[in-house]
């Protein structure tokens, strides 16, 4: 794992010196290309040096504690080794998960589509309820999401609604939410107090690439007249 985080490391320091040649300067897309593997691969060499720096002062702290006689100094080297012992252990699984390869749709922006399902009035509340829950997550994600269309319910919620979510990773933050969400609650449109199941179907696709302009070969066009 060492010698793939010195490799990504050197990648940094390359990218960061190419970002500011005049060519790249000058052409946007591929500065826009690069800033963005600059910033993925600053995350993973951020955390790199955090985990070495870490690492390193456990080492210093396991050789206080075999070379020192006094009893004061071995009990502090002690304490610092079973603090810093599981910091080493959660950052080397930490840097262990950066470096397992990314879905290349994980960056793309998300259409996200919620419909009620079973469930009658309950279902479009729920499904109301759903959208504001991602409307907080996205929030707390630094994530953009906006109502592109929607249908209300007739006793509050929504039978449907699709919004756009954009940002950085935000495909890969909400991919998984993908599926039928139910809930079981007495809603508030039950009198008698009895539990309901309801149900919503959450879809998440990602944002597609611009297509460019199709060329067709005038060859292959076949023109037929009656």
């Amino acid at each position: 794992m060492i010698e793939k985080l010195e490799e990504i490391k050197l990648r940094f320091e390359e990218v960061g010196q190419l970002m500011v040649q005049p060519d790249i300067v000058n052409n946007a897309k591929k500065s826009s290309q690069l800033g963005k593997e600059y910033r993925d691969l600053g995350k993973i060499v951020t955390k790199y040096n955090e985990y070495s720096k870490t690492l390193a002062h456990l080492k210093q702290a396991k050789e206080v504690l075999e070379k020192e006689k006094d009893p004061e100094l071995r009990e502090m080297a002690k304490m610092e080794i079973d603090d810093l012992e599981p910091k080493v252990e959660a950052l080397d699984l930490e840097l262990r998960d950066m470096l397992i390869p990314k879905d290349p749709n994980d960056d793309k922006n998300v259409l996200l589509e919620i419909r009620a399902g079973t469930g009658g009035d309950e279902a479009s509340i729920f499904a109301g309820d759903l959208w504001r829950m991602y409307q907080r997550f996205c929030d707390k994600r630094g994530l953009k999401m906006a109502a592109l269309d929607f249908t209300e319910g007739t006793a509050g919620g929504y039978k449907e609604i699709i919004c756009s979510v954009s940002g950085e990773g935000a495909y890969g933050l909400l991919k998984f939410e993908s599926g039928v969400h139910r809930v079981q609650r007495v809603p508030a449109t039950e009198t008698q107090g009895r539990v309901h199941t309801s149900a919503a179907s959450v879809v998440a696709l990602p944002e597609v690439d611009e297509v460019g302009a199709v060329e067709i070969n005038p060859a292959d066009i076949e023109v037929q007249t009656s």
